[in-house]
């Protein structure tokens, strides 16, 4: 566990343990819209969740997080000032859709058009991010909730920094504990080594079935490319297709 989760999980109040059992997985809520969800899944995964024992004291200035529900929680972070990036950006981007969602899908920071905007994933990459859940019978506001790790966009899209993460992953634990999806598919780097703790590439990442354990529930995760790096790599398309099948696998009962 390294020291930035336990910083995170520690601002949410989440114990921390590591888990060595086959307990089942949950399943995830219906869609409160009405719509069909993606199955929860329901088998063991490869990798064995991450869990962990008590963190210590909250970061300085983090509201308490745990007694929030989602429109508290957006107006939580529509009033962040923890970190500089609070000074540049036009609006935060909280999410796009609703708690209920089978699949939740995480990606890196606002870019220019998700800070005009306030929703994420929007411009050519929400566009591919749209086409590519379309292809396993995914929407975004229907079956699946997207969000991001920082909810600030950083000047000239530039990568997220450490303390950026640190300040801002605490509000994307709450999301996932408020949503409670049945899956989560981690797009870019960011937000693989946020929810796994792990600095390896994406590509050491992909091709098998991660455990995100957040208040207590076990959620399995993909890890694939992030859309804007596919628009910049088309080559890489055959190999985001493939994490999206298996994505659709480990999501099926």
């Amino acid at each position: 566990m390294n020291t930035r989760r336990q910083q995170i999980l520690g601002a949410l109040e989440i114990p921390i343990w590591v888990l060595r059992g086959n307990e089942p997985v949950p399943a995830s809520p219906a869609d409160p819209a009405g719509h069909v969800p993606l199955a929860a899944p329901s088998q063991r995964t490869q990798d064995e969740p991450v869990r962990a024992q008590e963190a210590g004291a909250a970061q300085a200035g983090m509201p308490r997080l745990a007694g929030l529900d989602w429109d508290s929680l957006a107006h939580a972070v529509s009033a962040c000032t923890r970190c500089g990036l609070c000074k540049s950006r036009k609006q935060t981007v909280f999410a796009a859709g609703h708690p209920g969602a089978s699949w939740m899908v995480v990606g890196e920071a606002p870019g220019a058009e998700e800070d005009q905007h306030g929703e994420p994933f929007v411009g050519q990459a929400g566009k591919l991010l749209d086409n590519m859940l379309r292809s396993v019978g995914a929407a975004r506001g229907h079956n699946v909730l997207i969000a991001n790790v920082l909810k600030c966009r950083p000047p000239g899209n530039r990568n997220p920094e450490a303390a950026e993460v640190a300040a801002c992953s605490p509000y994307l634990l709450r999301q996932i504990e408020l949503a409670q999806p049945g899956f989560l598919l981690l797009m870019g780097k960011f937000a693989a080594s946020t929810l796994l703790g792990s600095e390896g590439s994406i590509a050491s990442l992909r091709g098998r079935t991660h455990q995100v354990e957040v208040a207590g529930r076990q959620i399995p995760a993909v890890v694939t490319y992030h859309p804007a790096y596919l628009l910049r790599q088309p080559e890489e398309k055959a190999k985001a297709w493939a994490d999206l099948k298996l994505a659709l696998r480990t999501a099926q009962p």
